[in-house]
């Protein structure tokens, strides 16, 4: 049975470890997807299952970023405040694209691709009101 690292010097080299690591494996991905570009074609690499490994990984590291982050904010503004700026300015990027699309002609894809941009960003928004909410308390 494996014992507990206790010593702080060694977790803080395993993490460094993890971190290199982390590292090795998506510059891996990202070869493979560009030599799936190179050769077959931006479709072809957007339908290979690493591509969506390389975006998920992507998001859930954005995500855990996050969590430090907002540790790490010495400003005391309000949660909330930051909150309605943030849905206002992801309001008006999420129309802005929706317009474009819809310049390609299909109403609908516009209204769809907007509300997409919109969720993607309001999903993010509301995990750091959380996290700046319950660092305050």
């Amino acid at each position: 049975m494996m014992k507990k690292i206790t010593d702080e010097r060694l977790k803080l080299k395993n993490l460094e470890n993890i971190r290199v690591l982390f590292m090795v494996q998506t510059i891996g991905i990202i070869g493979i997807l560009g030599y799936d570009l190179v050769t077959k074609g931006m479709g072809s690499m957007t339908d290979n299952p690493v591509w969506y490994v390389l975006i998920l990984t992507g998001v859930v590291s954005a995500y855990l970023s996050m969590s430090i982050s907002v540790d790490h904010e010495s400003s005391k503004n309000s949660p909330k405040k930051g909150l309605i700026i943030s849905i206002v300015v992801s309001t008006f990027i999420a129309i802005g694209f929706g317009v474009l699309v819809t310049f390609t002609g299909d109403l609908g894809a516009g209204i769809l691709v907007g509300g997409i941009v919109f969720v993607c960003f309001l999903a993010s928004y509301l995990y750091l009101y959380y996290l700046r909410t319950k660092r305050q308390n």
